[in-house]
């Protein structure tokens, strides 16, 4: 037993919830992204917050570096313990703590996954709308300041978080927020660890904003001449104030790749996928503002489905999108780009994007959250060809500064993690030593997923 496992046993002490075994270490060794793998020197699985606050406690005094892990979902490598120490598990603290359907709201603990808050918010007609694609893990969507396909009407994690418990380095555990929707107390510190990824302290609690659910949802599909024409048409939809609840861009390889992966006939096209939620008579009339629009951007095949099963296939189809062009070549992996926009610029963004993406030689497609600017390129590569991986961090550093210039950011969603260090100081460079400071206040011996977020001083 190493002296490490030996030393956390004496916190956790229970030989399962403190694991070195080969096959616990690779499982928390990488995440979803291109990125190398790498070990941590063991996992705990607390499953309380004193549990962690004495982990944390004990890893601050022994200067052992400590990296939370949810579900592993992330692609920027957050998650990836790359000097080792202790990967912090917390999916076993996964219950809800408490709903208040009258508040709209609920406290949970953070190895919940978004799924699991769902089912237990749907039998009082309430849901949770941030949805990121991945059941991540709500801890790890606020750690990462998730959003996706609903951020359009609804916002992403910082527009749902009302409250947090975090334990910090030392093992001291604050709170921060309330469960009223609002205050004006001080600084808002709940935002400052929201998007955080861990690197600030470690989540234990959370309590997160519910919607009712709506009474009438519709899905509309159409494919249209070009990318560029469908970002013009989701520009002058949301523009209109048409109240979409998503409003979603694929291009035309990505749907030749989903029709091979889920057995999907969609003509082979540049799509958007639009859903509305609200009365029956608002939906209508919603949609119908929506159809015009799209119309007079040269959209074609449009369709649309208020069964319930067939806009989940809808929308099963865009949350494989990415499995989808993984599929077009097996055994690679994908760097995935996420600079966002205003909504004005989309289209001349992804109009750069595709010219670069097709001079490059790269496979790849594009998809977007056309309602809010924020869109992806995937390229396929091979995570063992440094050659490949230069060839694509090339092309995504000429999209980062295509969206800078253009007022956005090198990151809508994903995060930094250490996949996007560099475009972080181009976009906040001025900024760096504030975050520094703030770094150093909350873990000033830096075992606080280190290597993260923050550039090299």
């Amino acid at each position: 037993m190493s002296g490490l496992r030996a030393d956390l046993l004496e916190l956790v002490a229970d030989e399962r919830r403190v694991s070195d075994g080969e096959s616990v270490l690779d499982q928390h060794a990488g995440d979803l992204s291109y990125h190398r793998p790498h070990r941590p020197d063991v996992v705990v699985f607390p499953e309380s917050t004193d549990e962690v606050a004495a982990v944390l406690a004990y890893a601050d005094e022994a200067r052992v570096p400590v990296v939370p892990f949810g579900a592993g979902t992330s692609i920027e490598g957050h998650v990836i313990p790359l000097r080792g120490g202790i990967s912090l598990d917390l999916s076993r603290m996964g219950r809800v703590l408490a709903l208040r359907p009258d508040d709209l709201s609920a406290t949970v603990q953070p190895g919940l996954t978004r799924t699991q808050l769902e089912a237990a918010a749907g039998p009082h007609g309430l849901f949770f709308p941030v949805d990121p694609g991945a059941d991540a893990t709500l801890g790890g969507m606020a750690a990462t300041n998730a959003s996706g396909t609903t951020t359009v009407r609804y916002g992403g994690m910082r527009t749902h978080v009302l409250a947090l418990e975090v334990a910090l380095a030392g093992g001291r555990v604050v709170r921060t927020g309330s469960r009223a929707v609002k205050t004006s107390a001080g600084y808002n510190l709940t935002n400052l660890f929201i998007g955080s990824e861990g690197t600030l302290g470690v989540i234990t609690e959370l309590t997160l904003r519910l919607h009712p659910i709506p009474e009438f949802v519709a899905v509309a599909r159409a494919a249209f001449p070009s990318v560029e024409a469908a970002c013009g048409a989701a520009a002058a939809i949301v523009g209109a104030g048409v109240l979409v609840t998503r409003c979603e861009l694929i291009d035309a390889l990505t749907i030749g790749a989903l029709n091979a992966y889920k057995g999907t006939s969609f003509p082979e096209s540049p799509y958007l996928f639009v859903e509305f939620g609200g009365t029956e008579s608002g939906v209508a009339a919603d949609l119908e503002a929506a159809r015009e629009i799209a119309a007079d951007a040269g959209a074609s095949a449009w369709e649309s489905e208020t069964d319930p099963a067939a806009r989940a296939r809808i929308w099963d189809a865009r949350h494989n999108a990415m499995h989808a062009t993984l599929a077009l070549r097996p055994g690679s992996r994908a760097l995935t780009t996420d600079v966002a926009v205003p909504v004005s610029e989309l289209a001349a963004a992804i109009e750069h994007a595709r010219r670069e993406l097709d001079e490059s030689g790269l496979l790849g497609g594009i998809v977007g959250h056309a309602g809010d600017g924020n869109f992806h390129v995937a390229f396929l590569l091979d995570a063992d060809d440094e050659e490949s991986i230069a060839h694509a961090n090339a092309l995504n550093a000429s999209l980062v500064d295509d969206a800078l210039a253009r007022g956005g950011t090198c990151t809508g969603e994903h995060g930094i993690g250490f996949g996007k260090l560099d475009y972080l100081e181009r976009e906040h460079g001025d900024l760096l030593p504030i975050m520094r400071g703030i770094k150093q206040l909350l873990d000033p011996n830096g075992i606080m997923n280190p290597g993260k977020v923050l550039p090299p001083a």
